[in-house]
């Protein structure tokens, strides 16, 4: 080894000055063979370099042997790239990289790869195996973006862009430094590169594209949005078409219009689209995502000259005049949010359920200390229930007709309140139970369609026993359902009895707090239904009413909803199940029978009239069945249990809401 070490010594000289008087090409093969002499285990791949001979990147080794080189004839691997890639190198060592080496990119410095070399490192799909190893935290993300997809599925290395594409190469910026290709004021270039129509478009008729070209902040005071604004997660980008992604479009748009988007929120199209309905309308569809423009710019697409048009890619054939002026951003909470006749409905409508809600919550809390007490003293003796003789109080047609009030309640309620209270944990998962939006939507209907067919059908019968019968004693006295004197004596006498100062009133056959009932489910299947009807049918009524009528008759079935919900479910339920003198569940309305003794003891005036006018005998009846008991505490008990169940929802979310 030595003898043959000192050969080369000797020869390398005499080998240089011949190569020097050789061509470049035949000098470079011949000083490649010299190498080999002693690197034998070298092998170049390199698609980069194919040509380029090993004298021309190691310009420090200028003799034989040199594994004992001086520390100032050291070079490391950028200064041996920065021979011909000076300008590379200088943009390296000023970008986020400069600690890196060009080994960590581009591999080996015998096998760097050519860009046209698809298995390359430098190629598109091997940026982001090698990018990846460092960035691994954006790997997931990217992969499942459409650039992504396009790439690693698709097999798009020309179309879809990999990472050089977005941050560049060697001049590589951090995202909040102006010179980076990623940052607020060059990635729309950067995008617009690949989506060169968006930018135009985006950049020349959108107010975001203007604020942008002028260096002006956008609605929430800050930089005016560009993509990575809207498109949060550059690296995650999905279709914006998908679903996935336009559930996400109310709440990109409402970081900076924060105002707007409470309203859109409280609105059916912002509701249905938080409870997963994504194919209703959101701020892109109606605005459009990149040429959106005020209502004033004859160009926008909410101009009122562009509204029919507009609007009428979702309600296709029902854009009349009327329609058109649907506000579909009223927020009648604030003044000037709404006009002046839908925020004098709001205003209304929340004065009538507090007013309930708190003249009856007071109400029922009195009554419930004053009869757990009387519960406590022995004051209630008649029996709940068990043999003996009772008396009928409901007939079959009654008791069915509550059966059907009380399924297709439920059924309203449990439909209806995840779309009044989308914004609660509870309603996406209720939502999902129904099986959807949409299927929520045509139990909702059928529901509506049952209540209007019992209501209709109370109505005729009245009609019937009051005009065809003439039983005008359903008009008024004893047996009638119309407020009279005697109510608010009794109103009176039962406040003076929660509060000890006076015996419980005797009550006839209606109590004054069921003939409220009563007129709560009345009055709500009117309000609730027509107003529901209105929007059912917007097209239609809007042929007549403008389209604030609309705006209105959405507050008024939603807020007069809430007040039958809560009433039913905590007032009702508590007058008639849940008191300590009739818990846990009164089945009479299920069987039409109570026991007498029960029945002196709640209605002693009503038991008088009928012992005075011999009709006691009869109302009596035999003791249910037990086969019929069983049915009704089953059926009792399930309602009551939906029921309290939706009370409770309500309550969480109410003070969701309260608690911001």
């Amino acid at each position: 080894m030595p003898i043959r070490r000192s050969a080369r010594a000797t020869v390398w000289p005499i080998l240089l000055a011949s190569l020097a008087l050789a061509s470049p090409a035949a000098a470079g093969a011949a000083a490649d063979a010299a190498c080999t002499e002693c690197h034998d285990q070298v092998t170049v791949k390199s698609g980069a370099h194919p040509d380029t001979a090993c004298a021309e990147c190691h310009v420090n080794i200028t003799r034989v042997p040199h594994d004992a080189l001086a520390p100032e004839e050291k070079l490391d691997a950028k200064a041996i790239c920065a021979g011909c890639h000076g300008i590379a190198a200088k943009q390296l060592g000023k970008s986020v990289h400069a600690e890196k080496s060009c080994k960590t990119c581009h591999g080996p410095p015998h096998a760097v790869g050519s860009m046209s070399d698809s298995e390359s490192r430098r190629a598109s799909v091997g940026q982001i195996k090698i990018c990846g190893k460092c960035h691994e935290e954006v790997l997931p993300g990217f992969m499942a973006s459409v650039h992504g997809e396009g790439l690693l599925k698709s097999g798009l290395t020309e179309a879809a862009p990999s990472c050089s594409d977005c941050h560049g190469s060697h001049s590589i910026q951090p995202k909040g430094d102006p010179r980076a290709k990623t940052s607020h004021q060059k990635s729309p270039e950067t995008c617009g590169s690949c989506h060169e129509l968006v930018l135009k478009h985006w950049r020349d008729e959108s107010t975001h594209g203007v604020l942008w070209s002028e260096g002006k902040a956008g609605a929430d005071g800050q930089e005016g949005p560009v993509c990575t604004t809207c498109h949060v997660d550059s690296h995650s980008v999905r279709d914006p078409t998908s679903a996935v992604m336009r559930k996400h479009i109310p709440g990109d748009c409402g970081r900076c219009h924060k105002e707007v988007m409470r309203s859109f929120r409280d609105s059916f199209h912002g509701k249905a689209s938080a409870l997963g309905f994504t194919t209703v309308a959101m701020c892109s569809d109606c605005h459009t995502p990149h040429q959106n423009l005020p209502a004033s710019d004859p160009r926008s697409s909410v101009h009122p000259d562009h509204l029919r048009e507009t609007c009428g890619k979702c309600h296709e054939g029902q854009t009349n005049a009327g329609f058109l002026s649907f506000d579909p951003h009223s927020d009648p909470t604030r003044p000037g949010g709404a006009r002046k006749e839908v925020r004098w409905v709001y205003l209304f409508m929340t004065t009538l359920l507090l007013g309930v809600f708190g003249f009856f919550g007071v109400h029922d809390l009195l009554w419930l200390q004053r009869t757990f007490v009387g519960k406590l003293r022995g004051e209630f003796r008649a029996p709940h229930g068990g043999p003996g003789q009772y008396i009928r109080r409901f007939s079959r047609t009654q008791i069915w007709m509550h059966v059907t009030v009380v399924v297709s309640f439920l059924l309203l309620a449990v439909t209806g309140l995840p779309l009044k209270f989308a914004g609660a944990g509870w309603a996406p998962q209720i939502m999902d139970l129904l099986g959807g939006p949409r299927a929520a939507g045509q139990l909702h209907r059928f529901a509506a369609i049952v209540t209007f067919g019992y209501f209709l059908m109370h109505v005729l019968m009245m009609l019937k026993q009051t005009v065809g019968s003439r039983q005008r004693e359903l008009l008024w006295g004893p047996q009638s359902m119309m407020p009279q004197p005697k109510d608010l004596s009794d109103l009176l006498g039962n406040v003076r009895y929660f509060l000890y100062a006076g015996p419980r009133p005797a009550y006839d056959h209606w109590t004054y707090w069921e003939k409220f009932d009563y007129f709560a489910v009345f009055w709500g299947v009117a309000i609730i239904g027509f107003s529901g009807l209105m929007m059912w049918f917007p097209s239609f009524f809007t042929l007549f009413v403008p389209g604030w009528v609309l705006n209105a008759a959405y507050i008024t079935h939603s807020d007069e909803a809430l007040l039958a919900t809560g009433f039913i479910f905590l007032f009702h339920f508590f007058h008639t199940h849940l008191r300590p003198e009739a818990f846990p569940m009164d089945p009479v309305i299920f069987t039409g029978r109570m026991p007498l003794e029960r029945f002196k003891e709640e209605r002693p005036l009503e038991y008088r009239r009928l012992v005075d006018t011999q009709q006691l005998e009869s109302r009596l009846a035999p003791a249910p069945d037990p086969a019929d008991l069983r049915v009704a505490y089953v059926f009792g008990f399930l309602a009551v249990t939906v029921g309290v169940l939706c009370a409770a929802a309500i309550f969480t979310a109410l003070w969701q809401v309260i608690s911001g």
